[in-house]
């Protein structure tokens, strides 16, 4: 390479190969790029909010492109997702990364996992889940939990919708405005705080103008 400083990038290269993208996260680098950027974005939030806790639980981890993200901020994450063959792009992706794993599992019909998570959160996931799966849901994610742990909803508000593709609105099943998240997420947790996100940035803003909204839940009703 001209500058040698680069010189490494051609090693790098030779020795471990190029890094791909993830099986959805492909889709969206080819189709529209900046919304990978919006979902990276979620997961550094996330990352930051769950960052020094020892073991982390993410549901509903499609790919597992981002949740590297979330490792490099914690001891130990698991990310489980019901779909095998997204389970297995997951592991492909990181089979050599250390403080992951990745399991199909499905915390409605599976209920909630053996070992208790210091953290959970799952980010696009709730919206497709239908209304009267929705306490099950959050009940096993309680379940789930340490005494002390909390856990990161983010979720498509429900005023974006009308901005969505045709295949997100087909899964999209299950979106609220920030009062019904509050809400139900109170049905569950002690604390709710609601955070609204526009593009790459989260705030305080008016509810109703946020794209996308997250709830951080703690002190679970066991």
């Amino acid at each position: 390479m001209k500058e040698s400083q680069y010189q490494f990038l051609l090693k790098l290269r030779e020795k471990e190969g190029l890094r791909q993208l993830g099986l959805m996260t492909s889709q969206l680098y080819r189709d529209d790029p900046k919304h990978l950027v919006f979902q990276l974005s979620r997961y550094k939030f996330a990352a930051k909010m769950l960052s020094g806790q020892k073991n982390v639980l993410e549901v509903g981890c499609g790919d597992g492109f981002s949740t590297k993200l979330i490792q490099q901020e914690v001891s130990h994450v698991t990310g489980i997702d019901f779909d095998p063959v997204f389970i297995e792009a997951a592991k492909t992706l990181h089979r050599t990364a250390k403080g992951m794993e990745f399991f199909v599992w499905d915390i409605c019909k599976d209920g909630p996992r053996r070992e208790k998570y210091n953290g959970i959160f799952s980010c696009d996931v709730i919206e497709h889940i239908p209304k009267k799966q929705e306490n099950r849901f959050l009940r096993n994610i309680v379940l789930s939990l340490a005494p002390e742990g909390v856990f990161l909803c983010g979720t498509p508000s429900l005023a974006s919708q009308a901005y969505a593709s045709p295949p997100s609105r087909k899964g999209h099943v299950n979106c609220k405005d920030a009062l019904a998240l509050k809400k139900l997420m109170l049905r569950h947790f002690r604390n709710v705080f609601i955070f609204s996100m526009n593009d790459e940035v989260v705030h305080t803003g008016f509810y109703s103008m946020a794209h996308y909204l997250f709830a951080l839940c703690c002190g679970p009703k066991k």
